[in-house]
C-alpha cells in the first residue's frame, strides 16, 4: 500500500486548516506558505474536499477556506478518499484478476490489510492531529530543560530482604 503525495499533501494542508482557521477563513496562499505546497496543487485539492463536504469557501477579501464540521467529526480517511486516493494493496485494485486475470492466492491477506488500514484511519481524526501538533513543542521543551538540568540522578535500588 501506498499513499501517494496528493493523500499527504490533502491532510497535511486539512491540519493547516483546522490549526489555524479559529479567526476565520484560511487562505491557501497561507497554507502553501507555511507547508511549502504548490498554491495551484492546494487549489486542485480543496475543490476536491470542498465538494465531498470537508471545507467551505468564503469569496472575497479575507476569504479562503475553514472546516465544514468539527475537527472532531472529519477523521483521515474521509480525507484520503475525499481526494480520490485509493486504500488498496492489492496488485489488482480488488478487481481479482491479478493472476491471467484470476484471483491470486495472496487477495485475502491484501484486502484485509485495506480494511486493517481503512478502520486505522478512519480513527484518526483532524482533532487528534491537531492535539498532537499542540503538544509536540511542549515535548520538546521540556526534553531540552532535561538535557540542561543534566543527568537524572541514580535511582536508588532496594536490596531484596
Amino acid at each position: 500500500m501506498r499513499l501517494t503525495t496528493k493523500g499527504r499533501f490533502a491532510v497535511t494542508a486539512m491540519i493547516d486548516v483546522a490549526m489555524h482557521g479559529g479567526s476565520g477563513p484560511v487562505a491557501l496562499a497561507a497554507v502553501s506558505s507555511r507547508q511549502k505546497i504548490s498554491l495551484s496543487y492546494l487549489e486542485q485539492l480543496f475543490g476536491k474536499l470542498r465538494r465531498s463536504g470537508l471545507v467551505e469557501s468564503v469569496r472575497g477579501p479575507g476569504g479562503g477556506y475553514h472546516l465544514a464540521k468539527p475537527q472532531r467529526e472529519v477523521s483521515v480517511a474521509d480525507i484520503i478518499v475525499a481526494v480520490d486516493e485509493p486504500i488498496d494493496a492489492t496488485q489488482c485494485g480488488g478487481k481479482e484478476n491479478c493472476l491471467d486475470d484470476h484471483r491470486c492466492m495472496t487477495h485475502d491477506l491484501w484486502m484485509s490489510l485495506n480494511a486493517h488500514i481503512f478502520s486505522f484511519l478512519a480513527g484518526v481524526t483532524l482533532a487528534d492531529l491537531v492535539a498532537q501538533q499542540h503538544a509536540e513543542p511542549v515535548a520538546v521543551l521540556h526534553d531540552h530543560r532535561r538535557a540542561a538540568a543534566g543527568p537524572a540522578p541514580p535511582v536508588p535500588v532496594s536490596e531484596p530482604v
